[in-house]
This record gives structure tokens, C-alpha cells and sequence, in this order.
């Protein structure tokens, strides 16, 4: 009888379908990176597109995901910095520690501009391993998928991820192909913006960021900056002033009023059901549709 339990026992555990991966997102940008690579993985995101991931409370919520988690994946690169710590610290799962499996930055994957040997206070928000928002660049994106999909695999064998980032890469580089006439149209044209949250996106664009409407990175527009930028912009034209749906558009509004010129807001992160390919061509498709190039 002994037998054929240990036997019952062995069959049920074989049939019971297998438990589902639990991947911990810094940012909605990786939570559907996840999403396109691990389909049946339960995948929670610690932050919502308009929400600034420099500055996020590590609140009970987060602290017990992250406890539950197989995988974390997070930009890096200081991004998450001022709260990441904080959760893997009280969460207790040894797995979301640095330098574990379990916890996976893209910053490790891609390199990085605009990198510093010190940064001080004065210096505003800004990272000594570089510009964090790395994945607005399609190309260095495929290269996250493709080392992701390679650390899924070896936390959970063979499921398909390494198929899924060649699925995923096609599907950017086939909607890379429809951009073109966009890419051509934008190249060379100069932005006013807020912040360099799209320092990636303009360099593959072939378009430049020659104005911020922050005086210091994280340091909110004042009215003496602002006046400086209307002399600064009145000789050097450009095409269009630039924000993220998570900052005020105040500033931006006022801007593009005196300058006669679009405002022209996009998203860091994809929306709603958006795969990251939609969320690209989105992103673009308002940049070249709304720029003045006169």
C-alpha cells in the first residue's frame, strides 16, 4: 500500500502544472520586455508610466513582491538607486541581491554615454555609469532581450525565452524598416527639452538636444532659465520643445507659446497593450509628425 502511495504521490507531482515565473519590474518598459520574452510568467511593476523612477517609495507592497520574486530586472546605472536598495534590504530574498541570479540591471548589458568620473551635489541628478534611459535605443534594447532571455534560461530552462528575443528582435527590426522615411525626415533637427530622458532615442534619430529647460538635471525650471533659454533658442531655432508625460508640461507650454514651435510629449514607457515595438513607433511617429523644420 506504502508503494502505491509513494507512486500516487509521484504521479500527481508530475501532472500538477508547473509553477509560473514571478519577475519583479523596475519600470514598465521591463515589466513588457518580460511580458514579450516570459508570456506565462506572473510579472509585477514597481512603477506606472507617470511616475519618475528616479524618486519611488519603497513601500510594503514593493517589499513583498520582491520577496516573492524569481527575477528582478531594472535598468541600473544608479536609476533605481534611491529606493531599490531599500526594498532588497527589508525584502529578504537573496535571490534580488546584487550580484545574484535572481537580479538582473540591463546598464550591465549595453554601454552607456555620457558617463562621469564624480559626481557631486551641485551636478544635479545625474549617474557616473551614464545616461540610465538606454532603452529608448531599439538597437541596445534587442541587446537587453537577447541577455535576458539568456539569464531566464538559466534560472528556468528552456521555455521558449531564447525563441521569444528572436521574435522580439524581428519585430523591431521589422517596424525599423517602416520608420525610415520618419528617421529621414528627423534627422538633424534640434529639440529643446526636459531633462535627457530621450538622449538615446535623438542620438538614433540622428537629432540633437540643444537646450534643457532644467538648469541643473532634477532642478525644476525657473523663470531666469527660462528667459535665458528664449534668447538662447530665438538665434539657435529649433523644431520642437520635448517632455515626458510624467513631468509638469507647464514649462514646456510657456516655452513652445514664445517660441512659436510644437509641443511635442512622449512616453517612457509603453501603454496599455502596447508591445515595445508599438510603443517605439509611437514614440517616434509624434516626433516626426509634430517637429517644425522650417
Amino acid at each position: 500500500m506504502r508503494s502505491k502511495s509513494i507512486i500516487l504521490g509521484l504521479l500527481l507531482l508530475a501532472a500538477a502544472p508547473a509553477k509560473a515565473l514571478s519577475i519583479f519590474a523596475c519600470e514598465p518598459i521591463y515589466g513588457q520586455l518580460a511580458k514579450e520574452l516570459a508570456p506565462d510568467a506572473k510579472i509585477y511593476n514597481a512603477t506606472n508610466n507617470l511616475q519618475d523612477p528616479h524618486y519611488v517609495e519603497a513601500r510594503p507592497s514593493l517589499i513583498s513582491k520582491l520577496r516573492r520574486a524569481d527575477v528582478a530586472i531594472c535598468g541600473g546605472a544608479s536609476l533605481e538607486l534611491a529606493w531599490l536598495p531599500m526594498l532588497q534590504l527589508k525584502a529578504g530574498n537573496r535571490d534580488m541581491l546584487d550580484g545574484e541570479q535572481g537580479m538582473f540591471y540591463a546598464a550591465d548589458y549595453v554601454d552607456t554615454v555620457d558617463q562621469l568620473d564624480r559626481v557631486t551635489a551641485d551636478m544635479g541628478d545625474v549617474h557616473a555609469e551614464g545616461n540610465p534611459h538606454f532603452h529608448l535605443d531599439p538597437h541596445r534594447l534587442i541587446k537587453i532581450a537577447k541577455a535576458f532571455a539568456q539569464r531566464l534560461t538559466e534560472i528556468d530552462g528552456d521555455n521558449g525565452y531564447t525563441a521569444n528575443a528572436l521574435k522580439f528582435e524581428q519585430s523591431i527590426l521589422a517596424a525599423e524598416q517602416a520608420w525610415q522615411p520618419k528617421i529621414k525626415y528627423l534627422k538633424g533637427v534640434n529639440v529643446a527639452a526636459y531633462h535627457s530622458d530621450y538622449r538615446y532615442l535623438y542620438m538614433y534619430l540622428g537629432m540633437e538636444k540643444i537646450a534643457d529647460l532644467e538648469p541643473v538635471p532634477g532642478v525644476p525650471p525657473s523663470n531666469a532659465h527660462l528667459g535665458k533659454l528664449i534668447k538662447k533658442l530665438t538665434q539657435q531655432p529649433i523644431g520642437a520643445v520635448v517632455l515626458s508625460k510624467h513631468h509638469s508640461v507647464d514649462a514646456g507650454q510657456w516655452l513652445s507659446s514664445k517660441l512659436n514651435k510644437p509641443l511635442v510629449v512622449l512616453s517612457m514607457n509603453p501603454e496599455g497593450e502596447q508591445t515595445l515595438a508599438q510603443w517605439l513607433t509611437d514614440n517616434i511617429t509624434k516626433l516626426a509628425d509634430s517637429v517644425d523644420v522650417r
